[in-house]
């Protein structure tokens, strides 16, 4: 570049500012926010409820040091400086409330659709082991067929005993046949 372009563009380009603040804005807001709590404090309001009366009781009867007469537009004024100074930072207060609340529902949120997820894959786990067990002997299912098994072999020598003392009485007549158990071995 030539140096008269240099030139030129070094006065379009603005240049730095002399006098420059640096100041934190969380800083500013964190400090602010504690002015607007306290001013919402039954604190401050006996504490301004106790300076006004003290001023308008010197105003009124102490006529040496009357520095604000009946209409007391001094009070007024101080009155009006503070609701102007306290708005905006209430207001500010009330915008960093927002953004926490926001970012806490957000995490509510995610939090909430992180626990359905876990929730519906702990019901698929179970319905899975659900379907699983269906298929494997439960344990009242094994003690519900060795007892059968266990009666039937204990049944087995009384049955046998059974009928050979039927086949002595009948005496040529069949035996009738013992009662067959589901899942009994076959003779």
């Amino acid at each position: 570049m030539s140096e008269k372009n240099l030139a030129r563009q070094r006065l379009e380009t603005p240049g730095g500012t002399r006098l420059r603040f640096d100041w934190d804005s969380e800083a500013f807001a964190r400090s602010s926010e504690r002015v607007a709590r306290f001013l919402g404090t039954g604190r401050y309001l006996a504490i301004q409820t106790i300076i006004v009366i003290v001023w308008i009781l010197l105003n009124v009867f102490v006529v040496a040091l009357r520095w604000d007469p009946y209409p007391f537009i001094l009070l007024n004024l101080a009155f009006s400086t503070q609701a102007a100074y306290a708005a905006p930072l209430i207001l500010l207060a009330q915008n960093r409330q927002d953004n926490r609340d926001k970012v806490s529902l957000e995490e509510d949120r995610t939090r909430a659709a992180q626990t359905k997820a876990d929730t519906e894959f702990l019901a698929r786990e179970l319905a899975a082991l659900r379907l699983a067990v269906g298929d494997v002997a439960t344990r009242d299912y094994l003690r519900r067929e060795l007892e059968e098994i266990k009666e039937m072999l204990d049944g087995a020598p009384k049955t046998e005993a059974k009928r050979k003392g039927a086949r002595k009485k009948t005496s040529g007549q069949t035996p009738s046949s013992p009662p067959v158990s589901p899942g009994a071995p076959d003779e």
